[in-house]
C-alpha cells in the first residue's frame, strides 16, 4: 500500500481550497462593481492607481469610511479587486508548485492574465473616462468570475479521480445543452451591460431595441435552463454533480426573472398594461434610492451567478460524459488522473 502511494501520491488539496476562496471573493467584487455603476461612482476617485494622490493601500481609513458614499464604494471596489488579484497570484503559484496537469497550469496563467487585464481596464476607465471601456470592464468581470468557478470545479478531488458515466441514449446532446447554457447566459449579460452603460444622448429607438433583445434572450435562457434541468432529470437522475447545479440554475433563473421585472419597475415605473392598478401608479420612483440601487445591482449580480453556475454545470457534464462506464467515483483506473 505504501509503495502504491509513493508511485501515485494524493494530489495537493491547496489548489482547490484557494480556488474556492478566490471564487467566493470574486462574487462580492462583482456585486460591489455593480454598485459602482448603479450609483455612477466610477469617477468618484479621478486618479489611478492612486487614490487622491495616496497609495491605494495608504489612503486614510477615516476619510474612506466616513467620506462620501460614492468614494466609499469606488475605493472599496479597488481594495477588493486588489485582494482578488493577490488570491489569483497565490492560486497560480500553488498550482505551479504542486503536481498538476499542464492544462491546469495554463488555465491558472489565463486567470492571472485575466485579473491583470481587468484591473488595467478599470484603470483606463478612470483615466480616459470612456463609456466603451466601462462596458468591456463590466462584461469581463463576470467572465473572470465564471473562470474562477470552473477552476474550483476542475481542482476538486471528485474531478481528479473521475466520475460516473451517465447512462443516456444521446449523451452528446446533454453536453451540448449544458455547454450552450453559459454561452446564452453570457450573451444575456452583454446585452444587459449595454443597457447599464447606455448613452443618454443616443436615440430612443436604440434603447428600445436593446431592451427587446434583452427580454427575448432572457426568456430564451429561462426556457433553456428548464429544458436542461428536465433533460438531466430524465437521463442523469443519479448524477448529483449535475442535478444540484441544474436545480440551482432553475432557482436562480426564477429569481432573476423576478429581479428583472422589479428592476424595470424601480427604474421606469409600471408598464402601460398595468396602468389600471392605481396603487402601482401612486408609487414614486426615487433616483438612486436604496431599493432602486439594491434591486438593480442584485439583478446584475445574479446574472453573473447564473453564468458561473452554468459554467460549472458545463465543465462537469463534459467531464462525466467523456469517461467510460465505471462503478463509482473512486474507480482505481482514474486515481491520479490529474497528476
Amino acid at each position: 500500500m505504501s509503495e502504491s502511494r509513493t508511485l501515485n501520491p494524493e494530489p495537493s488539496r491547496w489548489p482547490h481550497r484557494l480556488a474556492v476562496v478566490l471564487c467566493c471573493a470574486t462574487f462580492p467584487l462583482v456585486w460591489v462593481g455593480g454598485l459602482v455603476t448603479t450609483y455612477q461612482a466610477g469617477m468618484a476617485v479621478p486618479d489611478w492607481p492612486n487614490t487622491y494622490g495616496y497609495n491605494l493601500f495608504l489612503y486614510p481609513v477615516e476619510t474612506w469610511l466616513l467620506g462620501p458614499w460614492d468614494i466609499f464604494i469606488e475605493h472599496g471596489h479597488r481594495l477588493f479587486a486588489s485582494l482578488v488579484g493577490l488570491l489569483t497570484i497565490a492560486l497560480c503559484v500553488c498550482i505551479w508548485r504542486t503536481r498538476q496537469p499542464r492544462w491546469l497550469k495554463v488555465l491558472s496563467l489565463v486567470a492571472l492574465v485575466g485579473v491583470v487585464f481587468q484591473g488595467v481596464l478599470g484603470g483606463l476607465r478612470v483615466l480616459l473616462d470612456e463609456r466603451t471601456i466601462a462596458k468591456i470592464h463590466g462584461c469581463f468581470g463576470p467572465a473572470f468570475f465564471a473562470l474562477t468557478a470552473a477552476i474550483a470545479a476542475v481542482t476538486s478531488r471528485r474531478w481528479q479521480i473521475g466520475s460516473r458515466s451517465i447512462e443516456a441514449a444521446q449523451p452528446v446532446a446533454v453536453v451540448t445543452l449544458a455547454v450552450a447554457t453559459p454561452l446564452l447566459a453570457y450573451l444575456q449579460l452583454v446585452l444587459g451591460a449595454q443597457l447599464r452603460h447606455f448613452d443618454p444622448n443616443s436615440v430612443h429607438a436604440a434603447f428600445r431595441t436593446i431592451v427587446v433583445f434583452h427580454v427575448v434572450v432572457g426568456v430564451a435562457l429561462a426556457v433553456h435552463v428548464v429544458v436542461v434541468a428536465l433533460t438531466l432529470w430524465r437521463k442523469a437522475s443519479r448524477a448529483k454533480p449535475l442535478i444540484i447545479p441544474s436545480i440551482a440554475l432553475v432557482a436562480l433563473m426564477a429569481s432573476q426573472l423576478l429581479l428583472g421585472a422589479m428592476t424595470w419597475f424601480v427604474n421606469y415605473g409600471a408598464p402601460s398594461f398595468l396602468s389600471g392598478w392605481r396603487w402601482l401608479n401612486s408609487m414614486t420612483i426615487q433616483a438612486n434610492g436604496w431599493w432602486q440601487s439594491q434591486i438593480t445591482t442584485a439583478h446584475v449580480a445574479f446574472g453573473s451567478l447564473i453564468l458561473a453556475v452554468s459554467t460549472v454545470l458545463a465543465v462537469r457534464s463534459a467531464r462525466m460524459l467523456k469517461l467510460p462506464s465505471m462503478h463509482g467515483w473512486s474507480s482505481p483506473k482514474w486515481k491520479g488522473v490529474a497528476a
